[in-house]
């Protein structure tokens, strides 16, 4: 196991031992990347984990991403503050087939990637974070909004309307359909 410091990048090549991590970024690269990630902000933010070798060419990555973000409420706008903590796992592989021409597949293990020369561990953070924030973001007591939107005159679609028989109950509710003729 390396007991060096590490750095925020690690050079991929090579690593034939467990390498430890943390990566707490300070307050102005916390600004920055609340800045890139579009919320007003990161009150905490660690990384720490391992880089591991995977046979005799491919890394993974095993860590857990803690987060402290204020994020707008999307009904009110007020802040809302969320606490993150998230297990991150990545595969750095040393060899991923191209895809032929017209070829589209996902791969099995959507976490795998091909193996870069150095791996930069603040952008990998900033990915799970990314991945990790809550999409509608609610003040505390703020229920979620119902917005129906349709053509004035008309009476805007309802959850029962899509059901499958929907319609054959408004044949039968305006006499359409009904066998009478």
């Amino acid at each position: 196991m390396t007991d060096a410091p590490v750095d925020h990048i690690v050079k991929c090549r090579g690593v034939h031992e467990p390498v430890d991590f943390t990566v707490k970024p300070d307050a102005e690269t916390r600004a920055v990347i609340a800045r890139d990630l579009g919320i007003p902000g990161i009150r905490k933010l660690t990384f720490t984990g391992q880089l591991l070798p995977d046979g005799n060419r491919d890394l993974r990555l095993e860590a857990k991403l803690g987060a402290t973000v204020v994020q707008d409420c999307v009904v009110t706008g007020e802040p809302v503050t969320t606490r993150i903590d998230e297990a991150t796992h990545r595969h750095y592989l040393s060899h991923i087939p191209e895809p032929t021409e017209g070829e589209v597949e996902m791969p099995h293990d959507e976490n795998s990637d091909p193996l870069p020369d150095a791996l930069d561990l603040v952008a990998v953070m900033t990915e799970a974070l990314a991945l990790a924030l809550p999409d509608w973001p609610r003040a505390l007591g703020v229920d979620p909004v119902d917005v129906t939107v349709t053509e004035p005159g008309k009476a805007p679609m309802t959850d029962d309307d899509a059901k499958p028989f929907a319609a054959l109950k408004t044949l039968r509710e305006t006499g359409s359909g009904d066998g009478s003729t």
